[in-house]
């Protein structure tokens, strides 16, 4: 017998407005029943666990144990870009000059998650 990763589970003060940021991440839409105010949302990733939105009460205060990390479809840094154009935060770069390394940014309410190199970043760096 096994156990399925149904979903992760984000808490946060704003589950809507937190999926919402996350929905913009990943180009994947929320549940069709979420709504402005709820206190639970999901967004519908195509494979694997939903990403799953939980007001709570308390403010975030120590660093993730547990974040997400991320491997674009273009470059590390656009993406990077991107994403701080959406309202990311830069909390440390451990980018590479020779682009190896990852970006460690935040969400808007200050959960860390990670930015890889693409895939075909990582292919020319091996050869």
């Amino acid at each position: 017998m096994v156990s399925v990763v149904q979903n992760v589970a984000i808490d946060c003060a704003d589950a809507y407005e937190l999926a919402r940021f996350w929905s913009a991440v990943t180009g994947r839409p929320l549940h069709p029943e979420d709504r402005p105010g709820d206190d639970e949302t999901q967004v519908m990733l195509p494979a694997g666990p939903l990403l799953h939105f939980n007001q709570v009460p308390e403010p975030k205060t120590i660093k993730n144990r547990v974040h997400l990390c991320l491997r674009p479809d273009t470059s590390r840094e656009e993406e990077v870009e991107r994403l701080l154009a959406l309202g990311a935060t830069l909390v440390v770069d451990r980018r590479e000059p020779d682009g190896s390394g990852w970006a460690v940014l935040a969400d808007p309410e200050g959960n860390e998650f990670c930015v890889l190199s693409s895939e075909a970043e990582r292919a020319a760096m091996s050869h």
